[in-house]
């Protein structure tokens, strides 16, 4: 009789167990789920660095060393940095939290799923090279790495292999920065700096320089602006790509199940951060047809009326209007 209960009782365990792991399956078609990468409520979550094959797979340790290079970009190619000196001090998982696999934290999801494509920004078809080559260029405020050199061979084992049970051409929900609607205002830095002073300097700094961690090889907390900060041709520096970033994911423990900041206290400290000196970028090749600029792009010039200025903080409901307005002009003439 207790042999039988016992049975009765791991029989019990099992099914709950199983159920459990039914409920945050997805039955989202753009992906075959396993048990390195899993959808919750139809939103990618990105597999943990303890599952990488580092022994069973050939490119097992290229893959692990592309993983330490996103998470400790800096010990290995920061200002001190033991393989090269090219870039800021600022980690790649400063901005792609959690090594870029957390929902809406500027994750990879989608890159090896959707590269090469077409870039507007660039006016070509950009590789993943090209790519991470842009974030050590803008947000690491850097110097390109050689495609051919191991560390971006193991970047991308590292990107691939988070993007491996991703269906070509697909872009998982959760993927990158979640876009917040526009508001019907420009953004406030003087309300932003309200945000900022509440809920962000007690991590980021009175001075937004951060902090780093207890070795001060690192940035635990990022620098927001200054000589060691993302320089102003990054993503962020466009205000619904920090809005958006955020919204989801700041101050510390928020996220896109419990956000800690409203939509407008995201745009308005968005517009309190990205007002604040930090190196700029020479970004005169960049978007060769300027009327393919987002709303939001903050240098001109533009293919539509509005000013820098309202490109930069707002209101950009009436931009967007104007740009749809203008491509239904043309599909019409076709």
């Amino acid at each position: 009789m207790k042999l039988k209960k016992t049975y009765s009782a791991i029989i019990i365990a099992l099914l709950v167990v199983f159920a459990f792991s039914c409920e945050s399956c997805s039955s989202d078609k753009t992906a075959d789920v396993s048990a390195d990468s899993v959808f919750s409520n139809s939103v990618w979550v990105g597999a943990s660095f303890t599952q990488i094959p580092y022994y069973s797979r050939e490119d097992g340790p290229l893959i692990f060393y592309g993983y330490e290079l996103i998470a400790h970009t800096s010990k290995y190619l920061g200002p001190n940095g033991s393989v090269m000196q090219i870039s800021n001090g600022m980690n790649c998982q400063n901005c792609h939290l959690d090594a870029g696999t957390k929902p809406w934290g500027n994750n990879y999801g989608a890159v090896y799923t959707t590269y090469p494509k077409f870039r507007d920004r660039s006016g070509s078809t950009e590789t993943i090279y090209k790519r991470v080559n842009d974030c050590f260029e803008r947000s690491l405020n850097g110097k390109a790495l050689d495609s051919s050199s191991r560390e971006m061979k193991a970047i991308y084992a590292y990107i691939k292999w988070l993007g491996k049970d991703l269906q070509k051409g697909t872009k998982p929900k959760g993927s990158g920065i979640a876009e917040l609607p526009f508001m019907n205002r420009a953004a406030d830095a003087e309300k932003g700096k309200i945000v900022y002073t509440q809920k962000c300097q007690s991590c980021h700094g009175t001075d937004g320089q951060g902090m780093k961690d207890l070795e001060g090889t690192m940035y635990q907390y990022p620098p927001l602006w200054g000589l060691h900060s993302y320089n102003t041709g990054a993503g962020l520096f466009r205000l619904s790509r920090f809005a958006g970033y955020v919204k989801n994911n700041m101050p510390q423990g928020a996220d896109y199940h419990t956000p800690q900041l409203s939509n407008e206290e995201a745009w308005d400290v968005a517009a309190f951060v990205n007002s604040q000196p930090r190196p700029s970028k020479d970004l005169s090749k960049d978007w060769p047809d300027i009327s393919k600029k987002p709303a939001d792009h903050p240098f001109g010039p533009y293919a539509d009326p509005f000013s820098e200025q309202q490109h930069k903080l707002g209101p950009f409901g009436p931009i967007k209007e104007f740009k749809e307005a203008q491509q239904k002009k043309k599909t019409a003439s076709r």
